[in-house]
């Protein structure tokens, strides 16, 4: 080992060099420089002494392990060091410092990244599961763990829900859809199945707080419910407001209490021998009955009972072949001030002295429906009397006493109107004349002399704010004339002696037109008319010609809507006009 000079000792001991680069698990997070030489720590070994160490050690273990040897030049300081207002170098400094915390926070980084896109996917795949129907939402729950907390979820938060009940269902399929919801505020059921007092349990007991309940019935489904099992259900179900439900022929009686209950709808009721309403905050009724022969409901009593027990009433509908006079009386004497809408369908016996026992009783209706009752054009006058300035909607289809004259008359008396349906009304005495005469030599029948003159009648309607006009099955108009901008929608069919020489329609908003079972010269002329008509006095847009010849339209902003129009150009005006679309429907 001759000529071998040993390494020198670093000052301070090989103690002091070790305790210079063990680690302080003590500390989490430190400086990422070195606290002598303020070099950044990565890759580097420091060859300076600790801070706290002496310039010449003077301990003897220091003295042994050196030997002797000449003395080494002053180590030079070391060049990268900070020095004050040294602001290049503590930029490369930060350089580094900041390239160390990036390599440290960049997995943390990418942790939050990818917590954040977890929480953007699961809000998309709430967003889409929710806007499932009831069974696809079931079967997405299969897929796998993430999907079915999502549908969990779903199920928590739902507050309505619209289910179809199959005719091949397992018993307890509603049961257990229901069961999920125990939030659920309003349900509606389309039962394709049976329907009885079970469902009614199911339903209780796992919606609690249910607000709105419909129950809607097909061909193939009956409701077994019966009065008692409807009543107890309501009385129970303290939050309900709105119950509608279809198929109640099996009702029988019922006693329905509840004082949350605002709308109610039955429908196919048939026979009931006992009704009962004490609904103090009972807004909308609406009760239709079967058509059949013996259906014996005493309707004056059950209406005079509705009118004592339930004074907010607004709206009414009874449909039934029994009603009469009679129980417009037990109607009107209930003084139902808050009373807006009244409809009374299939009335035969309701003639016009109804009609002026209404009119002296409810002075501000909205709506009044009296298809298929008995009244006359007089009636209609005292409609017009009765409510000019409330009355916007008048449905009398079905009244064959009605004339072209009396329509006329209530389009131009009632100036709020905005709809109006006649259909059935103006109809062709050759079909419906019972005592027509027959001719012997060809057989064919001929109307009476007397009625010769209502047989084909002529129509003039002009109104400002009509959008809905229904002429359906009038097959006793032969001549049409329209003037009504805001029109929107009308109703043509079966009109089939309507002559298209004797049709003038001029409704610029006009959108749909229902022409089925009528004559295809006059479905082409409401073609011409309507759908592809020029109307050159609407929307007149001015245009310049250029240097080059060429046209340049100039479209104001206001027109910039989103709509469909027809536009084309008048080779006479040299204007464009744009015109709304119309849709013709026809068989």
């Amino acid at each position: 080992m001759q000529g071998h000079q040993p390494h020198p000792a670093t000052p301070g001991g090989g103690a002091d060099f070790a305790a210079a680069f063990r680690p302080n698990n003590g500390k989490k997070r430190g400086s990422y420089n070195c606290g002598r030489c303020g070099q950044p720590k990565r890759g580097h070994i420091c060859h300076l002494p600790p801070s706290s160490a002496g310039a010449t050690p003077t301990d003897s273990t220091s003295s042994a392990a050196t030997p002797i040897s000449v003395p080494r030049p002053p180590r030079q300081p070391y060049t990268r060091l900070r020095r004050a207002l040294s602001f290049d170098d503590a930029a490369a400094e930060s350089e580094n410092e900041n390239e160390e915390r990036e390599e440290e926070e960049a997995p943390r980084e990418i942790d939050e990244v990818a917590m954040r896109s977890g929480e953007l996917g699961g809000i998309c795949l709430y967003e889409v599961m929710r806007r499932l129907a009831p069974m696809e939402l079931l079967s997405a729950a299969k897929v796998c763990k993430g999907w079915r907390d999502t549908s969990r979820r779903i199920w928590k938060a739902a507050e309505e829900l619209r289910l179809r009940v199959p005719v091949r269902s397992q018993p307890g399929f509603p049961g257990s859809v229901l069961r999920k919801c125990p939030g659920l505020l309003r349900l509606s059921l389309r039962m394709e199945s049976d329907v009885d007092a079970t469902m009614l349990a199911c339903i209780a007991f796992s919606c609690p707080n249910l607000q709105s309940l419909e129950i809607f019935t097909s061909d193939t489904s009956v409701n077994r419910i019966t009065g008692d099992e409807l009543g107890r259900f309501v009385a129970d179900k303290r939050c309900l407001s709105s119950l509608k439900m279809e198929g109640c022929c099996n009702l029988g009686s019922f006693n329905i209490y509840s004082s949350s209950l605002s709308t109610l709808w039955l429908s196919n009721l048939h026979s009931l021998t006992k009704t009962v309403f004490n609904c103090p905050n009972l807004q909308e009724i609406s009760l239709n009955f079967s058509c059949q022969e013996n259906e014996c409901t005493d309707l004056a009593t059950m209406v005079d009972g509705l009118g004592r027990n339930c004074p907010k009433l607004q709206n009414i509908h009874i449909a039934s072949a029994r009603l009469s006079h009679a129980v417009v009386l037990s109607l009107t004497a209930a003084h139902l001030r808050g009373l807006r809408m009244l409809s009374l369908v299939l009335g035969t016996e309701i003639t016009d002295a109804s009609v002026a026992a209404i009119a002296a009783s409810y002075s501000n209706l909205e709506l009044l429906d009296l298809s298929g009752s008995g009244i006359s054009d007089s009636g209609i006058g005292m409609i017009c009397n009765a409510f000019p300035d409330t009355l916007s909607k008048l449905l009398l289809a079905l009244c064959p006493n009605i004339t072209s004259s009396g329509i006329q008359f209530a389009t131009a008396q009632l100036p709020l109107l905005e709809l109006m349906d006649c259909g059935m009304t103006i109809r062709d005495l050759y079909e419906q004349d019972p005592t027509s005469e027959v001719d012997t030599n060809s057989g064919a029948q001929t109307p009476s002399k007397s009625k010769l003159h209502l047989m084909y009648q002529k129509l003039i309607i002009k109104h400002g704010r009509l959008k809905k006009l229904s002429l359906w099955g009038c097959s006793g108009l032969d001549a049409l004339y329209l003037n009504c901008p805001e029109l929107k929608d009308l109703n043509l069919n079966s009109c089939k002696n309507l002559h298209s020489e004797s049709m003038l329609i001029q409704c610029p908003n006009l959108e749909n037109v229902h022409a089925s079972g009528c004559q295809s010269m006059l479905v082409k002329t409401i073609q011409d008319q309507v759908c592809n008509g020029m109307d050159a006095s609407q929307n007149r847009l001015p245009f310049k010609r250029l240097a080059d010849g060429s046209k340049r339209v100039q479209v104001p902003h206001f027109l910039n809507q989103q709509v469909t129009c027809e536009a084309y150009h008048d080779k006479e005006w040299g204007e464009r006009t744009c015109k709304r679309r119309c849709t013709l429907l026809v068989d």
